[in-house]
């Protein structure tokens, strides 16, 4: 495999698209400039999200950082398989053979990496794959809303409010906003963990269908959307071009007379495909 940079534009529309459970859930926000951000954790787990959803029956797919998941209970599955004892300290062929199993049979170790330096030792893997925060565009709007139940919890709670069973609650959206991420493939690290052309498909597929299987009531259906994925590709592992530059060559732009926009079609979306270094070739995937 080659060196691959990508640049991926989503959107979000009264929606809600990373809380910050710091803050009382508020959409996250860059209190300097007011554009909104989407940390990399976030972007990684509905990924992992998807791998486990469409791929669950799949060998080689599974998933190690999931909701319930006990960590050493993961760890100690590559002990077992390897006829090894999880209650003795491993030694350095001990760990190496685990950690090499660990990335053969989960889809997100070998693919973004993991500490698994637990009481079960399997070592660490340094993933291939790597994305950044996302941030908006443009500056966002943090919308809050109050919001009533109907119900409250407890005879206690309907006793003191006279049988008024309502409780009230807030609410957060972004009205509208653009985000923009970035991330890399790095093929060296891709050779160390396993990382193969099937499994890269793969995450572009979930990069495509990102929030499709993501709704909650906080992101309704529609509401956030994957809009474009722009492929840099290298005809080299080392790469034909810095990655910054690659980037800088991709250009979002309000059009013309839109003051507070509210959908992708009022940006414009250029790539200078005039200035795109040889040995570099782009593809634009609409999505």
């Amino acid at each position: 495999m080659n060196k691959i940079d990508f640049i991926l534009l989503f959107d979000v529309l009264d929606a809600n698209p990373n809380g910050d459970p710091d803050a009382g859930n508020m959409p996250r926000q860059d209190v300097e400039t007011g554009q909104g951000l989407v940390t990399d954790v976030c972007l990684k787990r509905k990924v992992r999200n998807f791998i486990q959803l469409t791929k669950k029956d799949v060998p080689g797919f599974d998933i190690y950082v999931k909701e319930k998941a006990i960590l050493n209970d993961q760890n100690a599955r590559a002990y077992t398989a390897l006829s090894l004892d999880p209650d003795k300290k491993a030694g350095a062929k001990e760990k190496d053979d685990a950690r090499a199993w660990m990335c053969q049979n989960f889809f997100d170790i070998r693919a973004f990496g993991a500490v698994m330096t637990t009481d079960v030792n399997c070592g660490q893997v340094r993933g291939p794959l790597q994305l950044s925060f996302a941030r908006s565009i443009d500056p966002v709007f943090n919308a809050e809303f109050a919001v009533t139940r109907c119900a409250v919890t407890t005879q206690k709670e309907s006793d003191k409010q006279g049988g008024d069973n309502r409780t009230m609650g807030r609410k957060y959206a972004i009205p509208y906003g653009l985000y923009k991420a970035q991330g890399c493939l790095n093929p060296f690290l891709a050779e160390q963990t396993g990382f193969s052309e099937g499994d890269w498909e793969t995450f572009v597929d979930a990069l495509t269908h990102l929030f499709e299987f993501d709704t909650s009531a906080a992101r309704p259906a529609g509401s956030m959307a994957m809009r474009k994925l722009i492929l840099f590709k290298h005809n080299n592992q080392l790469g034909a071009a810095p990655a910054h530059k690659l980037i800088d060559l991709v250009k979002v732009t309000k059009k013309n007379g839109v003051d507070a926009p509210r959908s992708i079609g009022d940006y414009v979306i250029d790539i200078d495909r005039e200035k795109l270094p040889a040995g570099v070739t782009v593809e634009e995937i609409d999505c």
